[in-house]
């Protein structure tokens, strides 16, 4: 599904604290610094209009959200959106992923990471851009916490089976423990759909849906996908 085209942020908009470029960060990953506390992380890797980065930051004060967003006029949009809440529990980067995770954030720190219906790249040749790529995957593994999850929500079956493959290869602590393929929302408390999921079910259109814990001692047979 295509992204549609927003109108740029108002500079009126004071995003201090809600928002930075990659340049803007802390030379090292410092959660003080960012937050003004330590506290369990989380990372959305491609924000979009940040619907379920400020809906999981309200609901999860106890965590910190980092979001991920690549287009400065998305990534400012999902910013602003955080602002006039009491919590500061959530900031919008605006960088390249991949970047992030090589450059500045550390090993074993992440509680969760969040991949929501990703550029699927439908091009054969172009596929190689996807965001859930083998070295990429690879990174997110390393950045996990032990018992760190991985969800990953699609609307392109090609994708979602393809990346399952991947992983089951290619990425040894990465456990598949759950999936969900429907078109519906999901009734869990817990569970924040993205503008391109609301979308995805009012046009009739099944979501494929799957979480992976990174377990150390991981020798479990994973769930069918059939």
């Amino acid at each position: 599904m295509s992204r549609r085209s927003i109108k740029s942020i108002s500079s009126k908009f004071d995003l201090s604290g809600v928002f930075c470029t990659y340049s803007e960060l802390p030379e090292s990953f410092d959660m003080e610094l960012l937050f003004g506390r330590v506290a369990p992380i989380e990372l959305e890797i491609g924000s979009g209009k940040g619907r379920f980065l400020r809906r999981a930051a309200d609901d999860f004060t106890e965590h910190n959200f980092i979001g991920i967003e690549v287009s400065s006029k998305y990534a400012k949009l999902a910013a602003s959106r955080l602002l006039n809440r009491s919590c500061k529990n959530a900031i919008v980067i605006c960088c390249d992923a991949a970047k992030l995770l090589i450059e500045w954030i550390p090993d074993n720190i992440l509680h969760s990471v969040h991949v929501y219906f990703p550029d699927p790249w439908w091009k054969r040749a172009h596929r190689k851009r996807r965001i859930l790529r083998k070295d990429v995957l690879q990174l997110i593994e390393q950045r996990l916490i032990p018992n760190g999850i991985l969800y990953f929500r699609t609307d392109v079956e090609e994708y979602f089976q393809s990346t399952l493959d991947l992983i089951s290869k290619n990425i040894k602590l990465l456990e598949l423990f759950d999936v969900n393929i429907s078109d519906n929302l999901p009734n869990e408390e817990t569970d924040y759909n993205t503008h391109f999921e609301r979308r995805t079910i009012i046009k009739g259109e099944k979501v494929f849906r799957a979480k992976f814990r990174k377990n150390i001692q991981s020798n479990l047979e994973a769930p069918s996908v059939s």
